[in-house]
């Protein structure tokens, strides 16, 4: 990497990090340029979260060095970071849902008078750091009560009210609509021009390609590489991350579907004016079996409010039909019953019990299938087939008894895809099944829904990554603002076209 040293504001050099008899990181070093975004990048796994987690002053090296405008730095916790001059925004939000916007943001720094919270300045203060930054949201609203995009916005406005020298990014758009991310992309441009380095991690490589000046490899908890922006391209980058090359991001579909003899085919589920005031209206689609239908728009469009009504969370109106037999679930329970999954969003919240074991979140959806005549458990098929998930999603745990909430982001998005791959579903709904997830576990996704979808299974795949939706779906499905704006096949299926529809400007 080129440049002089005293443009470097945080070095790192030889830093290792071992948990037990396991390491973690083994000999990292990065330098990080003032006025520069420095992309860290490597697969779930690969220690990126274990070096943030040091730099913001959660875990201790182990040994090795690391300085802060060339002066020894080792904070102790979170506040001494942050008080030396580096501000983190971790993937994984840390938000009080029952506190406001105002409160969570400047959670341990509220403004006081007389020794108490001064909530008018607490407000004024917030609003002002939401205006600089040129965030949609009221500080005086219940996190709570926020969609999960804009509680990553929160979490963005938290972390950027620190004034700080290293700002890190941990996955910031993974939740954000593409006007919310380029809301943070203005953000980013105004720290760098201000001489602040930015740390940036995601694993959307069209992002990178576009924001970083620097990016550093790592594999295996080990410093692979480093290059300048215009030096290297995104099949180079695949290759030194996963350590194989990766001939093609979405893989191909085991049988060919097309249109026409999708069309021959009576629907799996059959969708007809589905309404929910204030939320969707008038929604119809179908899908047969074996068909991947994307289902694409932007944040607030209404589709995983659809996919929360066909699941049995939400009451709606309309015709649905399963297998040409009219259904109505009125709970989770009853569409599971029935042959429905649900792979959520919000995996942490929704789709994983973190403190239950690798075996118990995989099972717990299919436990009625383990179950004896006099209501026991049958624990030996119930392990046997945990396992088996374990081995066929590759998820990295060390035993089945180990917590959920102690894996990786991929991994545990994977343990959620084989909850309900044990239910055996007919209709199986992925709501951005790959967010946070890095590209090589993205890869091994995306071949357990061609192989699901070549055994039958009917897919409703929603995702915000317009290439996700292209790559994999048979139709797409767009929604603008809670209506269906257009279902598109065949040649239809552009990103011009589809994007057109989204932003309610069709051709």
């Amino acid at each position: 990497m080129h440049g002089s040293t005293t443009d470097t504001v945080l070095k790192i050099s030889n830093v290792t990090k071992s948990f037990g008899q396991v390491a973690a990181l083994k000999n990292m070093r990065l330098d990080v340029r003032r006025g520069r975004v420095h992309t860290l990048l490597g697969e779930n796994g690969a220690g990126k979260s274990t070096l943030m987690k040091i730099l913001a002053g959660v875990h201790s090296a182990t040994s090795g060095d690391i300085s802060l405008n060339d002066q020894p730095y080792r904070p102790a916790n979170p506040q001494q970071a942050s008080a030396l001059g580096l501000a983190i925004v971790f993937q994984e939000l840390s938000l009080c849902n029952n506190l406001t916007v105002a409160e969570n943001i400047l959670a341990t720094r509220e403004p006081r008078k007389f020794g108490f919270i001064n909530d008018t300045a607490l407000i004024a203060k917030a609003k002002a750091i939401v205006t600089e930054l040129g965030l949609p949201i009221d500080v005086t609203e219940k996190v709570g009560n926020l969609s999960i995009a804009q509680r990553q916005l929160v979490e963005i406005a938290k972390g950027l009210s620190h004034d700080a020298k290293v700002v890190i990014l941990d996955e910031p758009t993974s939740s954000l609509s593409d006007s919310e991310a380029e809301i943070l992309f203005d953000i980013i441009g105004r720290l760098k021009s201000r001489g602040v380095a930015v740390i940036y991690i995601s694993h959307r490589m069209e992002e990178i390609m576009r924001l970083s000046d620097d990016i550093t490899v790592i594999r295996d908890g080990e410093y692979v590489s480093t290059h300048d922006r215009d030096d290297v391209t995104i099949e180079a980058l695949i290759a030194l991350m996963v350590g194989r090359r990766m001939e093609e991001i979405y893989p191909p579909a085991i049988h060919d579907r097309s249109t026409a003899s999708a069309a021959d085919q009576p629907p799996v589920l059959a969708v007809e004016r589905l309404t929910r005031d204030g939320e969707f209206e008038d929604i119809s689609f179908k899908v047969g079996a074996g068909e991947i239908l994307g289902f694409f728009g932007l944040v607030g469009s209404g589709r995983s409010e659809v996919m929360n009504a066909l699941f049995g969370m939400k009451n709606a109106d309309g015709t649905v039909r399963l297998n040409d037999q009219d259904v109505r679930f009125r709970s989770p329970a009853e569409a599971i019953a029935r042959g429905i999954g649900f792979v959520t969003e919000n995996r942490k919240e929704e789709g994983l019990v973190l403190g239950h074991s690798v075996e118990w979140n995989i099972s717990m959806a299919a436990l009625p299938d383990f179950t004896g005549p006099f209501g026991f458990t049958r624990s030996g098929a119930e392990r046997k087939a945990a396992a088996t998930e374990v081995g066929r999603l590759a998820i990295k745990t060390r035993s089945l008894d180990t917590p959920s909430g102690a894996l990786s982001g991929g991994n545990q998005q994977k343990i959620v895809l084989a909850k309900w791959l044990l239910t055996r579903p007919k209709v199986l709904i992925l709501d951005e099944p790959t967010r946070g997830v890095d590209v090589g576990a993205k890869f091994e996704i995306y071949k357990i829904i061609r192989q699901l979808a070549a055994e039958g299974t009917a897919i409703l795949l929603i995702s915000s990554e317009l290439p996700e939706v292209l790559g994999m779906s048979d139709r797409v499905v767009v929604m603008h603002e809670g209506v269906l704006g257009a279902t598109l096949a065949g040649t239809d299926l552009t990103p011009e076209t589809i994007m057109a529809h989204a932003t309610g400007f069709q051709s």
